[in-house]
């Protein structure tokens, strides 16, 4: 079932883990994992320290590129009746310095408290939240909400 932008938005909030979609001036298409968090109709996530093999990451060239990105979240389970996707597409920035995202994130990952993240922060502007849910999300006892 499809789900309303809300839904969608209130799914996608509550998940840990999300993979940030882009793509590289020449039209390649990039993928990874990011943890995020949810300001309104923003999400946003930093460049923190973990061991990384270089600072001058695709995902910043790409959205230096290619302003238009995707971020999606997911929850898969043997039982397919609990199946959903949660989707934000928006416009990408990059800013130094940003402590409204980096305490939201902090307040998110207990391992931002200790290590505030310094890096570049991206921040999504979404345009629209969309998803699907292999259960309607308005049916009594839905097994299928935010894990």
């Amino acid at each position: 079932m499809r789900l309303l932008a809300e839904e969608a938005r209130t799914r996608f909030a509550h998940e840990r883990v999300a993979r940030f979609a882009s793509v590289s001036a020449a039209g390649v298409p990039h993928l990874v994992p990011i943890t995020f968090a949810v300001l309104g109709d923003r999400v946003v996530f930093v460049v923190d320290d973990k061991p990384k093999s270089t600072q001058d990451l695709r995902r910043l060239e790409n959205v230096a590129a290619h302003q238009q990105v995707c971020v999606l979240v997911d929850v898969y389970d043997d039982d397919w009746s609990r199946l959903w996707w949660a989707r934000a597409d928006g416009v990408a920035s990059i800013s130094e310095h940003d402590d409204e995202a980096v305490d939201a994130l902090a307040t998110r990952y207990p391992y931002y408290v200790d290590r505030r993240p310094s890096g570049p922060v991206v921040a999504i502007d979404v345009s629209r939240w969309s998803g699907w849910a292999a259960v309607d999300p308005a049916a009594p006892g839905d097994a299928a909400g935010p894990g």
